[in-house]
């Protein structure tokens, strides 16, 4: 475990009363993850799962800018270059493993999402037991842009989501903020931000629940709810080519606004997404999920648009990138599948029976 003297290390721990306090230390990144932060996380998670002093852990992330932008995708683009992605899948292997501990953690696990929190920063809140938003949080799965695919259990959690807002968050990456994390079923509690030092003192010598009692209040109105008819309507269509139909044919401003955006992602990647989606509903457990995620995720970085995606929006950050195939049509139902398919001797195997190895 990190000594909370170290102040330099990529993840802080300390313990004050019974709460086991993680903070994300890459403040300049926006506490992006790497390898390293997911096996200390984990480290912790195990030692304090056994701790008899430790009730409940606290995850926060260093500086003012947000919890945690997501996976560290410049790592992750130089890899698939040079070694063909090795490392990422390693990454994600633990990574995603993680994510169902945090789900299946037997203490409390309260994830402060101030800030921004996407990505892989979703994965390791959005699946704990107490999440708290506040009027600076902003909420997204933002991979389409970057030619990849919602993972770290996003695509089970966007499919948990009242109606086909999760469609919609999937496909535009777009985020939210606390009234709407709260009605997608993203977040449980909204506490202003300047009242967040004291809730996460309160939490060293109080119940969590008394402190969720004392600090949370209702947040500011959201904006969902008013675009609830279109986005109900138009995403229920069978493929992201109707769903663009639908959304320029339904004749609201912010619904044509939204297929402009949508048609600036990865086309792949937005016809995997929804073929996650759709196939994420029937799906009984977070484990089923991910594993079904690994596959998806494995295959995304042997196309191209995934460099390519992270080329233009980090490396270059010319905000232009040259998608293959350019557009939706071009992309053929085989191409979708094989993001599904079986990986002989490379299953995540979470779920029991995905893998030879998990009973």
């Amino acid at each position: 475990m990190t000594p909370a003297g170290n102040s330099d290390a990529p993840v802080l721990l300390h313990v004050e009363g019974r709460t086991g306090h993680i903070t994300l230390n890459r403040p300049r990144a926006i506490n992006a993850l790497n390898h390293t932060m997911v096996r200390l996380l984990d480290e912790a998670l195990s030692a304090w799962e056994r701790a008899d002093d430790v009730s409940t852990v606290l995850l926060t992330g260093a500086g003012d800018r947000g919890l945690c932008a997501g996976g560290d995708i410049r790592s992750i683009h130089d890899d698939i270059r040079a070694g063909g992605g090795a490392a990422s899948l390693a990454f994600w292997r633990d990574e995603y493993r993680l994510n169902a501990r945090i789900a299946r953690f037997p203490k409390p696990y309260v994830a402060v999402m101030d800030g921004i929190v996407m990505g892989g920063g979703v994965g390791v809140s959005a699946h704990g037991s107490v999440r708290i938003v506040t009027e600076r949080s902003r909420i997204a799965m933002p991979e389409t842009g970057i030619g990849f695919v919602p993972d770290v259990g996003g695509t089970y959690l966007l499919t948990r989501t009242p109606g086909e807002l999760g469609t919609h968050l999937a496909l535009t990456g777009s985020a939210v903020g606390a009234a709407d994390a709260l009605s997608c079923g993203l977040a449980d509690h909204y506490v202003p931000s300047d009242r967040l030092p004291e809730f996460t003192a309160a939490l060293a010598h109080t119940e969590v629940g008394e402190a969720v009692a004392e600090f949370a209040t209702a947040p500011p109105e959201g904006e969902l709810a008013a675009h609830r008819e279109w986005i109900d309507a138009c995403y229920a269509a069978d493929s992201v080519e109707a769903i663009v139909d639908r959304l320029y044919g339904c004749g609201d401003r912010a619904a044509k606004e939204t297929a402009e955006t949508i048609l600036g992602k990865s086309p792949t990647s937005l016809k995997v997404t929804l073929a996650a989606l759709r196939r994420a509903r029937a799906l009984a457990s977070l484990e089923q999920v991910l594993d079904q995620e690994y596959r998806v995720s494995a295959t995304a970085i042997t196309a191209p648009d995934m460099v390519e995606g992270i080329r233009a929006q980090v490396v270059d950050k010319d905000r232009d990138p040259r998608w293959s195939p350019a557009e939706l049509t071009q992309v053929t139902d085989a191409q979708v599948a094989r993001h599904f398919a079986p990986r002989d001797g490379d299953e995540l195997g979470l779920a029991p029976g995905t893998d030879p190895r998990c009973p």
